[in-house]
């Protein structure tokens, strides 16, 4: 047992380590928090599969939150998700937070570390052993821990609050503790180590329309008109050094989606391209306005996806993929939904989400580049059909069926309603017509009500994307030995964001106060912290969902501005150290010379590669939840629009946007 405060604790206890008992090490550190810490001193060699330390509430929580799914009694939350680890258990106004002790765990005990939550046992676990991953991905106990002779520590710390505000945002603690005393210190220090930005800025135009243009840049004729944009995506085996037959991984397209949009990646080469006086890049950027705007509009819904058919063929007795010509073009949507998924672009349904996110790029692009009055109108037929969509309690569906444009079942309320806010008010901020801001408001409250409480973070890439588990049979429903839902971050951004929107529209601060919410649960996916056992700089990357496995996620160059919009709102320098280190990371998995540590694990398993391949920047790192120093956890591909094209665009933007405040206000330079 451990001494803490009975109206918190009601038990806790630990296993031995073999036949040794630790020697236990329990302090307040202030009125909220304790530190404990538990060693072992071994004399010979343990071999034990699983050792355990557990606290039991005093109270029943009805809300808890992990940085992972452990469903049944032989999975946990691996090492391997702990970029903001902790364990929270709440009750009205009690809150109870359990943070792993990062400086012991940096020290890279002989056997991992894991966390569990299980809800209906009213239990927080702090464990160690071994773990395999179980699909894609959790973590399901392995046996085979062995612990050397000496001293095996473990440790954590607890906070306690019975706190009505707290309450309503039982992350800020966590988060402002992990930050005070690993990350901001690391980020101070010059982490996550990058170079100068603009150097990546330059490699990643240089790489997609120089030295790997023959296979990244498009352009062709479209119903009488020049369009052009990067492919979708680009694998190892198109580099100009691949000693072998190249393939493609999937067919010859380009998006306009809430990943993947060309007309965001657009709008950074049109700033470079001004920027460095250079009217090449300015042209293609255009090209890639004229590519949106072709895309044929129905009732005011248009496709997503503009793509060519992939086969098989055989080179040099090898069958390799590719793609047809963009003359056998033809428009769909996206194949991660619910209809189809992974399977036809070409049947895929309408996705509202997808068209609200283009349609508010091209009022961003008719604001801030170029006053071109086809990008208003365009927008304005989207959302007076978008305005149809709505239903009696505000929200807007997910999907709509192809043919009949009817709604689809799947997530008919869900916080993608987020997205179509955050254009709306965009509209009404161009157009002032008040049914906009209105149909906006409407949709807000009920997202603010029904979602955001209950952290039901459901969307397409929840359950559509690579991770499919639960598909079946969680949308809607709760992990009940987690008392969580499986959850997506993308949802909590476009929610942070609309609600920012709200209050920037109404000066409500209610909207505020609910977007710090979703914002201080978003940054629980940020790393806070440099592990030692991920090979590439991590401080300020992103994760994306609790039942997957990726660091360093594309999406963190999308978050870092908004990031930075609430930092300067709240005037909290912890914002803006974590939006900064999240632009940051955007550049990590580049392959360059400035990156050291990412250019040895490339290379380790890409020896090819050279500087023709300086820009390429595959989307995340670790993704199937395993790494090691010899390059285990690199990936395969660039999605230029969700990596390299990217990155590049949301510097150019904050650069626009926010250097100068950021240089007056915190001394920050981006």
């Amino acid at each position: 047992m451990i001494d803490f405060p009975e109206r918190f604790i009601k038990s806790s206890g630990f296993d031995s380590l073999g036949h040794h008992a630790p020697e236990v090490n329990s302090r307040p550190l202030d009125e909220h928090t304790y530190h404990c810490k538990l060693t072992f001193k071994l004399v010979e060699e343990v071999r034990q599969d699983d050792w355990q330390m557990w606290l039991v509430p005093a109270f029943r929580p009805d809300f808890h939150w992990a940085p992972h799914l452990a469903p049944t009694d032989r999975h946990k939350m691996d090492q391997h998700c702990f970029r903001s680890p902790a364990l929270i258990a709440q009750e009205g106004s009690l809150t109870l937070i359990l943070v792993p002790d990062l400086d012991l765990l940096s020290q890279e005990p002989p056997v991992r570390w894991y966390m569990d939550l299980d809800a209906p046992n009213n239990r927080l676990v702090l464990g160690m052993g071994n773990t395999r991953v179980d699909g894609h991905v959790l973590f399901e106990k392995a046996p085979g821990a062995s612990y050397p002779p000496g001293y095996v520590s473990v440790g954590f710390y607890l906070m306690m609050f019975e706190d009505e505000n707290i309450a309503m945002n039982p992350w800020r603690p966590a988060l402002e503790w992990m930050w005070r005393k690993w990350g901001g210190p690391q980020f101070r220090e010059g982490a996550p180590k990058v170079a100068p930005l603009p150097n990546y800025v330059r490699h990643t135009y240089q790489w997609a329309f120089h030295h790997w243009k023959d296979e990244v840049w498009q352009q062709f004729e479209l119903d009488g008109r020049m369009v052009g944009a990067p492919v979708f995506i680009v694998d190892v085996s198109q580099s100009p050094n691949y000693p072998g037959i190249p393939s493609e991984r999937e067919s010859r397209s380009i998006w306009n989606q809430a990943w993947f949009s060309s007309l965001r990646s657009a709008q950074g080469l049109y700033r470079y391209g001004q920027e460095q006086g250079d009217p090449e890049l300015v042209r293609k950027a255009l090209l890639t306005k004229e590519l949106a705007l072709a895309a044929p509009q129905r009732g005011g819904f248009f496709p997503a996806v503009i793509a060519t058919e992939m086969r098989r063929v055989m080179v040099e007795g090898q069958e390799v993929n590719r793609s047809g010509s963009w003359d056998a073009s033809f428009w769909g949507n996206s194949n991660r939904n619910p209809l189809f998924p992974w399977g036809s672009i070409a049947d895929a349904p309408y996705h509202v989400l997808d068209m609200s996110w283009t349609a508010l790029l091209m009022l961003r692009w008719y604001d801030e580049l170029e006053p071109d009055e086809r990008l208003v109108e365009y927008a304005i037929r989207y959302a007076d059909a978008l305005l149809s969509l709505q239903d009696s309690k505000g929200y807007f569906p997910a999907w709509l069926d192809q043919r009949t444009l009817e709604p689809v079942s799947s997530l008919a309320e869900s916080p993608e309603t987020s997205l179509s806010v955050t254009f709306l008010l965009k509209m009404y901020e161009i157009v002032p017509d008040p049914k906009y801001k209105d149909a906006a408001l409407s949709a807000m409250e009920v997202v603010l009500s029904e979602i955001v409480p209950a952290g039901r973070w459901e969307d397409f890439e929840t359950y559509w994307s690579c991770c499919s588990y639960g598909q079946k049979d969680l949308p809607g429903n709760k992990v009940v030995r987690n008392n969580m839902y499986k959850q997506c971050n993308f949802s909590m951004y476009w929610t942070a964001e609309a609600l920012y929107s709200c209050y920037q529209s109404t000066r409500d601060k209610r909207y505020l106060d609910g977007g710090q919410r979703c914002l201080d649960e978003l940054l629980m996916t940020q790393a806070s912290w440099q592990p030692p056992y991920i090979y590439v700089e991590a401080l300020g990357g992103f994760g994306v969902m609790n039942c997957d496995g990726e660091w360093n996620d594309a999406r963190q160059s999308l978050f870092a501005e908004l990031i930075l919009l609430y930092g300067l709102e709240l005037d909290l320098t912890e914002y803006i150290e974590r939006g900064i280190a999240a632009l940051r990371a955007s550049f990590v998995m580049m392959y360059c010379p400035e990156n050291s540590r990412t250019r040895i694990q490339w290379e380790k398993v890409y020896p090819f590669f050279n500087e023709k391949d300086y820009g390429f920047l595959m989307e995340n790192y670790g993704h199937g939840g395993e790494t090691n120093a010899e390059g285990l956890g690199m990936g395969t591909f660039t999605i230029y629009d969700w990596g390299n094209g990217a990155a590049a665009e949301a510097y150019m933007r904050i650069k626009s946007h926010l250097s100068g405040v950021l240089k007056e206000r915190y001394h920050d330079e981006i």
